[in-house]
């Protein structure tokens, strides 16, 4: 076991370095000079050549990416060309955001999943599988942004049941004592219900969004792994002991389907955190995506070049740890691995 794991981490550490090469030697190709961008277009070329020459763009790539990997061991990823900040300040404040959006979003993904393939698996009517293959069907043939723009209009602008692109409060509202950088919690450890009922308000709208195609995987996956176990020899015997078809099912049916969850869960609770940029923007929301964007818009790389490897490594570090719960959970990998 300890050898496959070695081996994962192994090629995580693989993707992580490639994922970084990659973004470093890209955006270096990318139109727009950081120098100029902070000496303005005013600046001489001597003022230019002075500042290339500060920042290390001088010199040969190979030693920049050198540079910037040492530096990012060390917790630096540059700073900002826009704002003169540091990117791990910026990054680190915005954060939170983020993981708050992408955790609520998976968790809803989940429970939504599980709940209603379980129903349609156990019901055993044409109907209830039928709606929920159409709905995970339609689900994954919608893009996030788009459903983002209709649940504001319908359901913020027409029917006014949410709050619209506001961010994570309401503009009256202040936000509550950082202890953990999400507003539900913090505004709960504050005794602010006020508070908390706001954040929760302004959650709702982009949560679901985003849970929208993560529910249509894991609703599809979970599905498929419930009808599979319950044709298993080991749910037959369970029957045949006088049990009934409901204790069966939730007993011994639903606990080891969800082990297929386990590795897919992860994996989209990474993607989600790292690929919601755009639902960010639309509403407003202040976190790592909607910063990419305006790094982007101002051309100041060195910003998303500190997402890209931010993203990579929490996107490769999810996944290794999804592995190796499965190894450990699951006896049949231990043995394959041996």
């Amino acid at each position: 076991m300890l050898k496959l794991i070695l081996k994962r981490f192994g090629v995580a550490a693989a993707t992580i370095l490639g994922a970084s090469l990659f973004s470093f030697f890209l955006l270096r190709k990318l139109p727009g000079d950081p120098a100029r961008l902070i000496g303005g277009e005013l600046a001489d070329e001597q003022t230019i050549a002075s500042l290339r020459h500060t920042m290390g763009l001088d010199a040969p790539l190979t030693q920049q990416f050198w540079n910037y990997i040492s530096a990012s061991f060390h917790g630096d990823l540059g700073f900002s060309y826009s704002t003169g900040q540091p990117v791990s300040d910026l990054v680190r404040t915005r954060l939170p955001a983020t993981v708050e959006l992408g955790i609520t979003g998976v968790v809803t993904a989940v429970l939504l999943a599980t709940v209603f393939a379980a129903i349609a698996v156990y019901r055993k009517k044409r109907g209830a599988d039928v709606s929920l293959r159409f709905a995970s069907s339609l689900a994954m043939g919608s893009p996030p942004f788009w459903l983002a723009l209709v649940a504001i209009l319908l359901l913020s602008v027409n029917l006014g049941i949410f709050p619209g692109p506001e961010g994570r409060l309401s503009p009256s509202l202040a936000p509550p004592p950082t202890v953990t950088g999400f507003y539900t919690v913090d505004s709960l450890l504050s005794g602010q219900f006020g508070t908390f009922v706001d954040a929760v308000r302004h959650l709702i709208l982009p949560a679901l969004t985003i849970a929208v195609g993560p529910f249509a995987f894991l609703s599809r996956l979970f599905r498929s792994q419930l009808r599979n176990t319950m044709r298993e020899p080991f749910i037959v015997v369970a029957r045949s002991r006088g049990l009934t078809r409901g204790s069966v099912f939730l007993r011994h049916a639903v606990p080891n389907s969800l082990l297929s969850l386990v590795a897919a869960t992860a994996m989209l609770t990474a993607e989600t955190m790292t690929g919601s940029v755009l639902v960010e923007k639309v509403f407003g929301w202040p976190g790592v995506g909607s910063l990419t964007v305006d790094a982007i818009l101002q051309k100041d790389f060195s910003v998303v070049q500190g997402v890209i490897l931010l993203s990579a490594t929490l996107y490769v570090t999810v996944s290794f740890l999804a592995d190796v719960v499965y190894v450990v959970v699951d006896p049949r990998i231990r043995a394959g691995a041996k």
